[in-house]
């Protein structure tokens, strides 16, 4: 992942959340994001322990100060997970945190002795963390109709397939979008700012949806806006909200999931950790996006789907490039990806029909992808994330319009393609089983193409139109 690329989505991220001071970690590495001064613990006996261990650490260490030491959040909560607040968050820069290094250090042995992880830091969970593409969508011509295009299956309120879409939230006119007439859900938060200008990934929660419409229109969707942030989340929230969520309208058939985070580990997340306990236990598929970081690393929640126990519960989807013959240049991958499915310049539903929203377009583009590869990825699109240009506010920004459609690139968009052939498959063959039909799909219907060198599933719909991958010039 490119420095550049990164430091502008650590910016764009921390203008999001102005209260909670960030970092990036390990050590300046650029692999995810964390909150500055502070770990989290489960909550009881453990955040107990920790919280003795690492005041008795900083009391031996003079450059330490074991002042800053205290619980930072609720003792307990449903997330079972607690913050204790043990530095200054306004020290140092943002690849700068010794409080935290040092009390994630001081815990090693007890953690050892227990045989589990007992500490950890308070990642920001994100629908781009990392991103390559930090792409946003650019408008579709008025003439081209979604892609993948919607099926012919009629809606049956009887037999409708039950998807719940964790995201940022519904545009306001979003019915007026026929292909969205069964979802509802939460309204996004301030769509543009006081210049009318859309704002950071508004509109991503109603693409999503758009795309499990059109590749299951006998869905009944649920978008809830828990990401609207600029799409993130600290992880000690990330847990509570997606119980909310399943608490609003019961355990979903399907759960598209188009976020997360790397931590640097192959364990899990401790925020959402009573989470997943609980989706064992049901009886809900949740399809997760596996990370836009180029990485193998483990991007959770959805590498939960290579830990023992979650193996059926979880199905983790990684994107194919716009000819779906490969894996998109941004696409993380590993054995821990499960699946792949189209997830370069699909188009969707960005707003509804009732009036063009204008976004403001950056003048910095990149000439060349940025991981070498030879086709003309997403890191050649023109960049516009709401501010003015890489040139100052002197330098006049070019303006586009967004009339109902857009076209987007990401490991976002491949998830809710695959949720959505999941939920096709349980309308087609009355299969009550989302898991079961997970299973079938897999085994049935999923073809091949080839990730950086390995051979791995891969799921197309059947309204999925290929697009030609355009060469960068003559030989390469």
């Amino acid at each position: 992942m490119a420095p550049q690329r990164f430091h502008e989505q650590f910016d764009q991220i921390q203008r999001s959340m102005p209260d909670v001071p960030l970092a990036m970690g390990p050590d300046d590495s650029a692999e995810f994001m964390y909150e500055k001064g502070v770990v989290l613990v489960r909550d009881g006996e453990e955040a107990r322990i920790v919280e003795d261990t690492v005041r008795a650490h900083f009391t031996a260490a003079p450059d330490l100060d074991q002042e800053q030491i205290r619980r930072a959040g609720p003792q307990t909560n449903r997330s079972g997970i607690t913050r204790i607040r043990v530095g200054d968050p306004g020290e140092g820069g943002r690849g700068t945190d010794r409080a935290v290094a040092h009390a994630l250090r001081s815990v090693r042995e007890h953690e050892s002795r227990a045989g589990h992880r007992m500490v950890a830091r308070n990642h920001v969970v994100h629908i781009a963390v990392n991103a390559c593409p930090g792409d946003e969508p650019v408008p579709a011509p008025l003439s081209e109709p979604p892609n993948p295009a919607a099926a012919g299956t009629p809606h049956d309120p009887d037999t409708a397939v039950g998807v719940l879409v964790v995201d940022t939230g519904l545009m306001h006119d979003y019915r007026s979008c026929g292909l969205l007439a069964h979802t509802g859900g939460d309204a996004q938060v301030q769509e543009c700012d006081d210049q009318g200008v859309l704002q950071q990934y508004v509109g991503h929660g109603t693409f999503i949806a758009g795309l499990v419409a059109a590749v299951a229109p006998n869905t009944d969707i649920t978008v809830r806006g828990s990401l609207n942030d600029a799409g993130a989340i600290l992880e000690s929230e990330f847990g509570d909200k997606l119980f909310e969520a399943v608490d609003a309208g019961g355990w979903p058939d399907v759960l598209s999931l188009s976020a997360g985070t790397s931590n640097g580990r192959t364990d899990g997340l401790l925020g959402v950790e009573n989470f997943m306990r609980e989706l064992r236990e049901q009886r809900t598929l949740l399809v997760a996006a596996a990370g836009n970081n180029a990485s193998a690393a483990p991007f959770w929640p959805a590498a939960y789907a290579d830990l023992p126990g979650w193996e059926d519960s979880v199905l983790s989807v990684g994107a194919l490039r716009s000819d779906g013959e490969s894996g998109a240049c941004f696409t993380n991958h590993g054995p821990w990806v499960k699946v792949y499915a189209p997830g370069e310049r699909l188009t969707s539903a960005l707003t509804g029909f009732e009036a063009p929203v204008p976004y403001v377009y950056q003048h910095s583009t990149y000439d060349a992808c940025r991981y070498g590869f030879s086709y003309g990825c997403t890191c050649q699109h023109p960049r516009h994330s709401g501010v003015l240009s890489d040139e100052g506010d002197a330098a006049k920004p070019d303006q586009v319009m967004f009339e109902g459609y857009a076209q987007w690139s990401g490991t976002s968009f491949a998830t809710p393609v695959t949720a959505g052939l999941v939920a096709a498959h349980m309308a087609a063959h009355k299969e009550t089983d989302p898991r079961a039909a997970r299973r079938q799909l897999l085994a049935a219907e999923a073809g091949f193409a080839e990730v950086r060198g390995a051979h791995v599933p891969a799921l197309r719909p059947p309204t999925w139109r290929p697009v030609p991958v355009v060469r960068l010039g003559p030989g390469l």
